[in-house]
């Protein structure tokens, strides 16, 4: 076996999340055999910055030595049994870990193993709270509000709470209806005025449709401060409590979807501490193990919970899992996670090189084609545009910003477009000197595609 059979069977055998295959056949894949780290090293024994941390999820490093360990200590004891009807103590452990580290009263815990099948438990979990209480009452309520853009995973009803057109259109004939309130993309929203007009505006169109429609919305789901996907809008400050304050004037459930802010990303443990927000239920996946295991977590209120206990012959079950549910390696990789995170101070850290990212980061400013700059914690997003004035993106046949990723990438940095945007999610542990070199690489390759497009004229 060697690289080029490797490649081969790839592209003959192998479909790629998110990826035009026939672009991916037409090139050559980045195959990685190993991990070091912050650095991805591939078969031909190149290294690479693992500036995406490998789709958000990697927290202490590849390879990191005491993860390992806790991997081993447990498989060594058992890998999995079933959370059907028994227990388990890892599992046991983390629920208790998790009720303790999040936000107010949030103490039962419902495992998963993708983000996605996280927000799934908590729309179905919403929905049948109303009918557990009162079927008659709230027979009507059964519709959730999203923002514009929104992304909340790939399950149907996942992609039913989404907002992402070139996402989710082509399945629009499967879904659910949702309820659409307009997302603080305070970029493109100039004409509402400063980002606290925009924040206004989006609060008062949310009320109107609240007003209205209160008595058949189940649930409101968001991401706390920072919509990822849709190419890291930052919220405006104070907009997250405000939109939990208008969930408890209207009796509206309010759902946060962490999975991709949560574990320390956006700098502290979850988003929605940063404005004293205690959702009714909380998604949590991606950081939870370090990068290491498909684990995702529900967790939600007593009062939620009471309301699924009864006799056998009231139906109040919650009838929904998965094979793997609470899975031990998974459970037990989680747990020392959050250990290592308590124990070497990582979000203090993430905080102080945060302000060290944002002052690197402005030197982008100087090249033309960088519009706007969004930060939040280790969430990066950099706007590329045509005309700073006009906001005009390239269109995809232009091949500006795949082709950024692509210089980027020959020259030992992973990192992910999402349309007009280039995205940086570094390992939460990076040191300051690969970061430094995560925002130099970005530099220099914005700078080389665009002299290379005629965009800006060649350096003497």
């Amino acid at each position: 076996m060697n690289s080029q059979d490797l490649e081969q069977w790839d592209k003959e055998y192998v479909w790629h999340p998110f990826t035009q295959m026939k672009t991916y056949r037409e090139s050559k894949p980045l195959i990685i055999e190993r991990g070091e780290g912050s650095y991805l090293i591939d078969v031909d024994g190149k290294r690479y910055l693992d500036g995406y941390a490998s789709l958000w999820v990697n927290v202490h490093g590849h390879n990191e030595p005491e993860l390992n360990g806790a991997l081993i200590e447990q498989v060594n004891k058992v890998a999995h049994s079933t959370l059907l009807g028994s227990a388990n103590v890892p599992s046991i452990l983390l629920a208790k870990k998790l009720a303790e580290i999040t936000p107010g009263p949030l103490s039962k815990v419902f495992y998963s193993d993708t983000g996605s099948a996280a927000v799934e438990i908590a729309l179905k979990v919403a929905y049948q709270y109303w009918q557990n209480i009162d079927p008659v009452k709230h027979r009507n309520k059964n519709k959730f509000v999203s923002l514009d853009e929104a992304y909340h995973g790939d399950t149907v009803g996942a992609v039913s709470v989404g907002g992402m057109d070139l996402f989710h259109r082509i399945f629009k004939p499967l879904l659910f209806q949702r309820i659409s309130a307009p997302s603080p993309y305070a970029y493109h929203m100039t004409e509402y005025g400063d980002p606290e007009a925009v924040k206004n505006h989006c609060l008062k169109e949310l009320e109107k449709l609240l007003q209205k429609q209160s008595e058949e919305i189940a649930g409101l789901i968001i991401e706390p401060l920072v919509q990822g996907a849709a190419g890291i809008i930052t919220h405006p400050l104070g907009f997250l409590k405000e939109v939990g304050q208008l969930c408890k004037k209207y009796n509206i459930l309010l759902i946060c979807d962490e999975v991709a802010v949560g574990f320390g990303r956006t700098g502290t443990m979850f988003a929605c501490e940063q404005e004293d927000v205690v959702p009714d239920i909380m998604c949590m996946g991606k950081g939870i193990t370090g990068g290491y295991m498909p684990l995702a977590a529900t967790i939600m209120n007593e009062q939620i919970f009471q309301s699924f206990l009864g006799e056998r012959e009231e139906h109040k079950t919650f009838y929904h899992g998965h094979t793997y549910t609470g899975n031990q390696l998974a459970c037990a990789l989680a747990l020392k996670n959050i250990e290592l995170m308590e124990s070497r101070n990582l979000i203090k850290d993430i905080q102080k090189k945060s302000k060290y990212l944002s002052q690197r980061l402005q030197a982008l400013y100087e090249l033309p084609i960088v519009g706007d700059i969004r930060q939040r914690g280790f969430m990066i997003g950099v706007e590329i545009v045509k005309d700073r004035q006009t906001k005009e993106t390239f269109t995809l046949q232009e091949n500006v910003v795949s082709g950024i990723i692509h210089t980027a990438r020959e020259n030992g940095l992973i990192i992910r477009e999402l349309g007009p945007v280039i995205t940086m999610m570094p390992i939460l542990s990076m040191s300051e000197k690969d970061l430094d070199f995560m925002v130099e690489t970005v530099y220099h390759a914005i700078q080389e595609v665009s002299i290379h497009k005629g965009l800006i004229p060649a350096a003497n």
